[in-house]
């Protein structure tokens, strides 16, 4: 067994170069890759839009928000006023 191994071992492989039909990914493997890049691309810009609208969406939630209090700060104001000075209407 030992022998048979050291066998193996000491002997040399031919160098074998490769068949450039075999080696090469052809028009198939060029189809292949161009559809995954062009899916990527796709994904990312579907992704980069939904992003933006998400941002959007939070900002003119953020100014309707804002314009909400500033309402209520506003009636609460007018009616804090008229709670202090009852004469406030009259004049």
């Amino acid at each position: 067994m030992l022998t048979a191994l050291a066998a193996l071992a000491a002997t040399p492989t031919p160098a074998v170069t490769p068949d450039d039909s075999i080696v090469t990914p052809g028009p198939l493997g060029f189809a292949a890759i161009a559809f995954i890049g062009v899916a990527v691309f796709l994904l990312v810009w579907d992704m980069l839009r939904r992003i933006r609208r998400g941002r959007y969406r939070e900002e003119i939630n953020a100014e309707l928000d804002a314009e909400e209090q500033a309402r209520a700060a506003q009636a609460a104001s007018e009616t804090d006023d008229e709670d202090i000075d009852p004469d406030a209407r009259r004049s």
